[in-house]
């Protein structure tokens, strides 16, 4: 396309548009009730087309969830994050056990000597304890085949990426 301007980030071909919708929806969201129409009127579109343009980035895997993050702490929980080392053929065993608990906000598997990690945020530590005691009863571990590492001190990460090219 003649006067397009494309540039490569990582594997993934994008505009100078595509670069402005990301920016617009990782830097100050607009919390009202049509979010997508504000930013569309801001990046000069329509409501229709940013939203065409967001599925493109969805597909193509350049956005994988649009979403809230909140401060758990400021909301009265705790959080801690754990390691389960399992067999091989327990993997998928140990996921699905783990995954049955609503306070278990993401795991992922690890090619370590614990290798499937998670984190629990949950009310108090009581609460903590028991999951952790239940997946450690199905899964039969011994103690030394799972970790509970709570949050001694907080390192704040900004997840924003700048897509600029």
């Amino acid at each position: 396309m003649p006067g397009l301007l494309r540039y490569c980030l990582g594997n993934i071909f994008m505009d100078k548009l595509d670069s402005r919708i990301l920016q617009s929806l990782q830097e100050n969201f607009p919390l009202c009730q049509r979010p997508y129409d504000v930013i569309a009127e801001k990046l000069q579109m329509s409501p229709d087309k940013l939203f065409d343009r967001i599925q493109s980035l969805v597909s193509r895997g350049v956005i994988r969830r649009i979403g809230v993050s909140l401060d758990s702490r400021k909301l009265g929980f705790i959080s801690t994050l754990a390691a389960v080392r399992v067999k091989k053929e327990l993997v998928d065993k140990a996921a699905e056990i783990i995954g049955q608990f609503d306070e278990v906000t993401h795991s992922y598997l690890r090619n370590d000597q614990f290798n499937i990690w998670f984190t629990i945020i949950a009310a108090d530590q009581g609460r903590i304890d028991d999951i952790l005691e239940q997946i450690s009863s199905a899964l039969s571990l011994a103690n030394s085949e799972i970790l509970n590492l709570p949050m001694k001190r907080l390192f704040k990460l900004d997840a924003r990426f700048n897509a600029s090219p």
